[in-house]
């Protein structure tokens, strides 16, 4: 199989997937968002969390809607008596740190690079950008889960050595090995991407089919992915930092960053990367 057009058939198939999760309700339920540390703590369950910073500005906020705090608790332990230890890469994100997330020089590089590779050096139209954009990072709040309080993004480690479980590339590999079934990567890692996705089944959770890092429940992206019918129960918010209540975004169909100044922004970075 050609990687290339590997990749160019999944893009496709996830920007497909974007706009179906934009047609999926959401009746939320208003859970608070609580923090995820000192619940794994009480639990006496071996969890770790990154301490990078996103888009190298903000401080990560480890927040999971109440409900599905106990549900993941249960995850950690099961990698536990695996041997095994998940590290929490990521949780919510609020509007400002998803925004400056996605209009990053760092970002638009690496997806103008893929664009270019999977054009064979000829730069496309805006649409085409934009709607590898709204896959590799979300650009509205009613597709980016993290903004929902329900997702988390993972890497696995071992126990025993603290050695990272082979899962055919790190956390946030952006290439043809990123989707999770992807066939360019060896047995062990396949193998180790089910084995781990199997735990998180057990407990409630779906995994996000093109990223091999990314878990949710109780959103949009699971109720599609199950094919439920129903609405979801937990839509993008913005997050009282003091108190973890949550008050659900007005029009979460609406982009992030003005079209028009990302546009800008790409453009000048494209200059950069393909001068004229």
């Amino acid at each position: 199989m050609d990687a290339r057009h590997y990749w160019t058939g999944q893009m496709e198939v996830a920007h497909a997937f974007m706009q179906a999760v934009m047609r999926i309700p959401v009746v939320e339920c208003g859970e608070p968002a609580v923090p995820l540390e000192p619940a794994m703590h009480d639990a006496g369950v071996r969890m770790d969390f990154s301490r990078s910073r996103l888009a190298d500005r903000f401080d990560r906020i480890f927040r999971m809607r109440e409900g599905l705090v106990p549900l993941l608790v249960h995850v950690g332990r099961a990698f536990n008596n695996r041997g095994w230890a998940l590290r929490i890469e990521d949780g919510f994100r609020s509007r400002a740190m998803q925004q400056a997330l996605s209009m990053r020089s760092a970002v638009f590089e690496t997806i103008i690079r893929k664009v270019l590779w999977e054009t064979d050096g000829h730069w496309p139209d805006d649409a085409f950008v934009f709607r590898r954009m709204s896959v590799l990072v979300a650009t509205a709040p009613k597709i980016g889960t993290h903004m929902s309080a329900s997702a988390v993004d993972v890497s696995v480690v071992r126990l025993d050595d603290g050695g990272e479980v082979d899962r055919g590339g790190p956390y946030l590999e952006m290439s043809e090995r990123t989707p999770m079934a992807s066939p360019f990567v060896t047995e062990t890692a396949q193998a180790n991407r089910k084995a781990i996705t199997a735990l998180f089944h057990e407990h409630g959770f779906v995994e996000y089919p093109y990223e091999f890092w990314h878990y949710n429940a109780g959103d949009a992206y699971e109720m599609l992915i199950r094919k439920t019918g129903h609405p979801a129960r937990y839509g993008a918010v913005d997050l009282d930092p003091a108190t973890g209540r949550v008050t659900p975004i007005e029009d979460p169909t609406r982009p992030l960053n003005d079209p028009a100044a990302l546009r800008e922004a790409l453009e000048t970075v494209r200059k950069q990367v393909v001068p004229s």
